[in-house]
């Protein structure tokens, strides 16, 4: 990553505003996932221990919609991000104005403060620039260590490095340089592994991973969109009509990279209760029933596959995992890739309902890198640049 990071500036008696990815599951004022928090708290404690003036955090939590809404306060994030810390972080009401600057001056030195919301002013998603001074006003450097949302031009992602010196915390330099080697050298056999509703939405990370892989293997519900451009009846199954075309094209360009299911596990409805069979998904979906899973041929299959591979990159389940009848399929290709990364494959799993889904099936801690972000990692996997990432000053 030829961008400057925290460990290249001069942090020392500065006002370092930090942008941090802490949209994390609420219910009511409880975290039920802090993997995002832990993720920041080594830049964190790397700034404090720099001695700064103060350490000033910003962040985005869900989508409020054009004003603060109390369920979308940042408030409960304040204690556990204390407890995680070790030290008393304080919390401003706002993210900018007098609120926010009161907040910021009454800091100790070597304070923390937690700004409120982001995204409670609607013109934070608009790039909005006299936003992005008014946070810029309150540090001396900034430091954006929010992977997750790196691929947004927002105020408090790309604007506010407009005004101050800007560098990568040490989650974003993890994050980029994992995805980058990735891609640009990876250690053959390299296997990418896609799942996830739409092809729609993958059909650019589809055609760029083609070019790199050694073999693509597609599951989840994009896969039946596939499966119907090969012929196959899918019944009620998920299936974008729209992207057969699509699918029949990226299955002649992928040839024999191209693995698809050869088996499903098919429910009577959308329901954790549903009946359920295993099926040959050349024999074509029967009427009334959908596919919610891979099979355990399908997953044979993708075992062999993956068997002796040096560098896996996964992003989307197998199926819905999020009901545990249909989560079988992804917790054993999570176990596989668990088992390829401790006879030394590299394993990067590619944020969101991978992530989710990993951490899930327990096996977290054996996979090489889990990214923060879902949307930025797909970004980095298509060849994009990332706004927030380009906005920080290069080593040169």
């Amino acid at each position: 990553m030829n961008k400057m990071t925290v460990r290249d500036i001069d942090l020392k008696g500065k006002r370092v505003l930090m942008r941090v990815d802490f949209n994390v599951p609420l219910e009511g004022n409880t975290i039920t996932d802090d993997t995002r928090i832990r993720a920041a708290i080594p830049t964190l404690k790397y700034v404090l221990e720099q001695n700064p003036k103060s350490l000033i955090l910003m962040s985005h939590l869900g989508r409020p919609k054009g004003g603060p809404d109390p369920k979308y306060s940042l408030a409960p994030v304040t204690a556990e991000l204390s407890k995680q810390l070790g030290v008393e972080v304080k919390f401003a009401a706002d993210c900018v104005g007098d609120v926010a600057a009161a907040a910021a001056a009454a800091l100790p030195t070597g304070g923390v403060l937690l700004l409120e919301n982001t995204r409670f002013h609607p013109t934070e998603e608009k790039n909005d620039l006299a936003l992005a001074e008014q946070m810029a006003a309150l540090g001396d450097i900034y430091v954006n260590d929010a992977f997750g949302s790196a691929h947004r031009a927002h105020s408090s992602t790309e604007g506010v490095a407009r005004y101050l010196p800007a560098v990568a915390g040490l989650l974003m330099e993890k994050e980029i340089d994992y995805l980058a080697t990735a891609l640009e050298t990876p250690k053959r056999p390299f296997a990418a592994i896609l799942g996830g509703a739409k092809v729609s939405d993958k059909i650019a990370v589809i055609e760029a991973l083609l070019g790199k892989v050694d073999m693509l293997l597609i599951g989840g519900g994009m896969a039946n969109t596939f499966l119907k451009a090969k012929g196959y009846s899918m019944g009620r199954s998920l299936v974008e009509e729209t992207a057969v075309d699509t699918a029949k094209a990226l299955l002649e360009k992928g040839g024999s990279k191209l693995v698809l299911p050869i088996d499903a596990i098919i429910g009577d409805n959308f329901d954790n209760n549903a009946k359920t069979q295993i099926l040959d998904v050349s024999a074509g979906v029967p009427d009334g029933w959908a596919i919610y899973d891979i099979g355990p041929e399908t997953v044979k299959l993708f075992g062999e596959k993956l068997n002796g591979a040096k560098t896996v990159v996964w992003n989307g389940p197998m199926g819905v995992f999020e009901m545990s009848s249909f989560a079988v399929g992804t917790n054993a290709i999570a176990k596989i890739v668990a088992d390829e990364t401790s006879k030394g494959a590299i394993s990067i799993i590619g944020g969101g309902d991978s992530a989710a889904a990993v951490e899930q099936s327990g096996l977290a801690n054996q996979i090489t890198h889990i990214s923060t972000g879902g949307g930025a990692s797909l970004e980095m996997l298509e060849g994009q640049a990332l706004p927030g990432v380009v906005a920080l000053k290069d080593k040169n």
